[in-house]
C-alpha cells in the first residue's frame, strides 16, 4: 500500500540568538521524501550557516538519487573539523522513505531518532557503520500504517540542564512523555510541536540551546472535498452537486448559498447550531451527509490564518484543535486528517452577498493562499473552478 508521507519541524531559538543552529531540509522526489536535521556547532549565525549547507547538500544529493555512501562522502569531506573540539562543525540525522514505508535512517552525532508505534516509544535497531572515518549509523526501516519517528538536535536531551533537570532530559523521561502526550491522530506537526514545546517548559522559556524536533510520520490517504460557492450558471448546480458528493473522502461545505445548493440537490435539510464557540465566527451547520458545514468567507480568512501559525516552525502552541467553532474544525480537518484535497469553487456574485463589503476575487485569492499553505503541509490539492 502507498501511504501519505507526513513530515513537519519545531525550532526553539537558543536564548539571545535570531538564527536558529538547527536546520531542517525536506524534499519529496517520485515516490521518495528525504527529511534532513543538521544541527551545526555552536549558535547564531555560524551554527546556521553551517546547518544550511549541510542539510541542503544531503537533500539535494539524497532526492536526486545518488547513493547514500557517496552523500555522506561528500558531506563530510566538505565540512571542516574545529580545531580545538576536534568535532565535525555539523552532525546530521537523514530519513529517506519512499510511500510503501520502506526506507533508510541515517544518523551522525545526533540522538538517536526514536519510533513511535502503537502507543510506544522504541529505539530503533541500529547498525554502525564508518565512512571518511566518521561512525554513521543506518536503520533499515520498515514502517506501517500510523508509525511515527521523531528526530532530534541534542537541544532536546539539554532540555532544563541546571534548571528544572540537573542533568538535563534523559532519554527515557523523553520516551515516557512522548508515551503519555502523542495520540493516534496527532499528525507529525503536532507531534513535533508538543515535543517541542516541552522543553521550552523545561528551559523555562529561555533554551540555553538550539532545540529542533523533526517528526515523519506513515499515515493512510485521507481525501477530502470543498465545496466553496456557487457555480457560474444556476443549471450547473445539479452537475456540480453530483461530482462533488461523487469523490471518495469527506465532504466540507462552506457558505450559507452553497449549503443551501447541495441540500437541495440532496433532497436534504439544512440546520444551523445556535452555539457560538468563538463569536468571531459563525456558527456551524449540519447537512446529512455532509461531514462539515461552515460560513463562508469569514471563516475561511480564519482558517487561512490558522494555516501561517500552523506552518511557522517557532510556534509551539499553533498545531492544537480543541475550539468547537466552524473555523477550528475546519482547520483540524484539513491540516491534521487529510491528505488530499479537492476544491469546488464556484465563481458566480453570490445574491447573499449584496450590499457587502465581500467579492468573488476576495473568495477566490483566499482559496488560492490556503491552497498553496496546504501545499506547504505536503498535501496534494486541486482546485475547480465553475
Amino acid at each position: 500500500m502507498n501511504y501519505f508521507i507526513d513530515n513537519g519541524y519545531t525550532s526553539l531559538n537558543k536564548k539571545g540568538e535570531e538564527l536558529c543552529g538547527d536546520r531542517v531540509e525536506c524534499r519529496t522526489n517520485g515516490d521518495y521524501l528525504t527529511a534532513v536535521l543538521c544541527d551545526g556547532m555552536g549558535s547564531g549565525v555560524k551554527a546556521n550557516i553551517l546547518a544550511t549547507l549541510s542539510s541542503k547538500i544531503l537533500c539535494t544529493m539524497l532526492s536526486a538519487g545518488v547513493p547514500l555512501r557517496d552523500c555522506i562522502e561528500t558531506l563530510i569531506a566538505s565540512l571542516p573539523v574545529c580545531k580545538v573540539r576536534n568535532v565535525a562543525y555539523a552532525t546530521f540525522s537523514v530519513c529517506h522513505i519512499k510511500r510503501d514505508g520502506t526506507g533508510e535512517l541515517l544518523e551522525f552525532d545526533n540522538p538517536g531518532a526514536i519510533l513511535l508505534r502503537d502507543g510506544d516509544a522504541l529505539d530503533f535497531s541500529r547498525t554502525k557503520t564508518e565512512i571518511c572515518g566518521k561512525t554513521v549509523y543506518i536503520t533499515e526501516l520498515a514502517l506501517k500504517e500510523n508509525d511515527a519517528i521523531v528526530i532530534t538536535s541534542d537541544g532536546v536531551e539539554h532540555a532544563g540542564i541546571g534548571m528544572l533537570m540537573n542533568f538535563g532530559w534523559e532519554r527515557n523521561q523523553i520516551k515516557d512523555y512522548l508515551r503519555r502526550s502523542v495520540k493516534r491522530g496527532m499528525s507529525a506537526r503536532s507531534i513535533s510541536a508538543t515535543l517541542a514545546g516541552e522543553c521550552n517548559e523545561l528551559y523555562m522559556n529561555e533554551p540555553g540551546d538550539d532545540t529542533t524536533v523533526l517528526a515523519v510520520k506513515v499515515k493512510k490517504p485521507e481525501p477530502t472535498a470543498v465545496f466553496v460557492g456557487p457555480p457560474m450558471h444556476k443549471s450547473d448546480d445539479k452537475a456540480y452537486v453530483a461530482e462533488f458528493m461523487a469523490l471518495p473522502g469527506k465532504k466540507v461545505v462552506c457558505g450559507g448559498t452553497s449549503s443551501q445548493i447541495v441540500a437541495r440537490e440532496l433532497g436534504k435539510e439544512v440546520t444551523t447550531s445556535f452555539d457560538f464557540p468563538d463569536r468571531d465566527v459563525p456558527p456551524i451547520g449540519y447537512i446529512d451527509g455532509i461531514d462539515l458545514t461552515t460560513e463562508g468567507v469569514i471563516t475561511i480568512r480564519r482558517v487561512l490564518e490558522l494555516s501561517e501559525r500552523y506552518l511557522d516552525p517557532w510556534d509551539v502552541g499553533g498545531k492544537s484543535f480543541t475550539k468547537r467553532d466552524g473555523a477550528t474544525l475546519l482547520s483540524k480537518l484539513l491540516f491534521e486528517d487529510s491528505t488530499e484535497l479537492e476544491f469546488f469553487v464556484g465563481q458566480s456574485v453570490n445574491e447573499a452577498h449584496k450590499g457587502l463589503p465581500i467579492e468573488t476575487t476576495m473568495k477566490l485569492k483566499l482559496i488560492d493562499k490556503l491552497a498553496e499553505n496546504l501545499k506547504k503541509m505536503g498535501k496534494s490539492v486541486k482546485i475547480r473552478y465553475y
